[in-house]
């Protein structure tokens, strides 16, 4: 006899639903054998407000009826206290469950389109970062590819000698092939910049993903003459985030300093990004410019959306920075830097601090 497989995604639910449908009966048999003075039914609420975390939208409405249904039927088997405190106490419950039925869905419906809508503001910011790094990406490119040509070139000439020269040869072909993994590597950055995908937090080194960075910007940086100063902590501790989204913040911030260096009169263009430990515990980021600096009051609105000192700015970009570096544990604020220019910091937490 062939046995009947299980209907696991069934089974699942079941398992699922059934603490709720446990408190459900318990709550029924509370409300059935007390007095009509104790409503016992308005603890249906609590049962339909965690079911909203956890059950889709239809399971919840069908539990909130199924609330409603055992409210009403032991409304008809309670048998002790006034009978007219007991129907306006029922009534009472009813539109409890229903009101708490709505406002849940409402909120949970609610949370979803504000993820969805970060999610869009995210993927903005990307393409809106790509965009501005065109030209240092290109540069990147452009070296590796540039190699590989040269490489070849050298192979083809060493092959062709007689008798061939078979080590130089070889020497070659490897150049080329390390210099096309890192040409992958650059345009594997570029589709995470672009992508969608959902946060991953893994532990890696934040002196890294600013070299990285760093790299893609390096153009930019030489063309505009501006003296970078690289103050990295030897042995930093690694940083629990999405790699990927906390070098979209380093982006943005270094490409607001070289911006803000590049339209100040000041003479001076220095720019310098340190890495540190806090006194927390927490790895510490700033990147300082000698550019423009805040003007009165403008360092209270920095992160504020839509708000912007740029004539072409959307005013997204420190906002979004934000919201990635509070969604990954940490915190981002700005400072005046001395003599001039501006200072923007962000910390993060330590793998050895998260363990603790």
């Amino acid at each position: 006899m062939k046995l009947k497989r299980p209907d696991w995604p069934r089974l699942q639910s079941l398992m699922l639903i059934a603490p709720f449908l446990i408190a459900m009966a318990v709550i029924f048999v509370m409300d059935t054998i007390t007095d009509y003075a104790i409503a016992a039914a308005v603890f249906y609420t609590t049962v339909i407000l965690v079911a909203t975390r956890l059950l889709s939208a239809r399971a919840v409405v069908v539990l909130a009826c199924s609330c409603v249904l055992l409210t009403l039927v032991s409304f008809a088997f309670t048998r002790s206290g006034v009978y007219e405190v007991g129907l306006v106490n029922t009534a009472i419950s009813i539109v409890a469950i229903g009101v708490t039925t709505y406002l849940a869905l409402r909120l949970v419906a609610a949370e979803a389109t504000a993820y969805e809508t970060r999610e869009r503001l995210l993927r903005i910011a990307r393409v809106t970062s790509l965009g501005e790094l065109t030209a240092s990406i290109a540069h990147e490119i452009n070296q590796p590819l540039t190699a590989i040509v040269t490489s070849a070139g050298a192979c083809t000439r060493w092959l062709a000698q007689q008798p061939p020269s078979l080590d130089n040869a070889r020497r070659a072909i490897d150049r080329i092939v390390q210099e096309a993994n890192r040409s992958s590597e650059v345009i594997a950055r570029i589709r995470g910049f672009t992508s969608g995908k959902e946060p991953q937090r893994s532990a890696f080194d934040l002196n890294d993903a600013i070299g990285e960075i760093v790299s893609l910007a390096r153009s930019q940086i030489d063309h505009h003459e501006i003296a970078l100063t690289l103050d990295l902590q030897p042995s930093l501790p690694a940083v629990l985030a999405d790699k990927v989204q906390i070098e979209q913040v380093v982006g943005n911030l270094l490409l607001n300093a070289i911006e803000a260096i590049t339209t100040s009169a000041n003479k001076v263009r220095q720019l310098q990004i340190v890495s540190s430990t806090s006194d927390t515990g927490a790895v510490r980021c700033s990147i300082a410019d000698s550019g423009v600096g805040f003007r009165q009051g403008e360092v209270d609105h920095l992160f504020d959306a839509f708000w912007t000192t740029k004539a072409d700015g959307i005013g997204l970009g420190l906002t979004i920075s934000r919201s990635i570096i509070e969604a990954n544990g940490g915190r981002i604020w700005a400072e005046a830097n001395q003599p001039n220019g501006a200072v923007v910091l962000f910390e993060l937490p330590s793998v050895k601090r998260e363990t603790e």
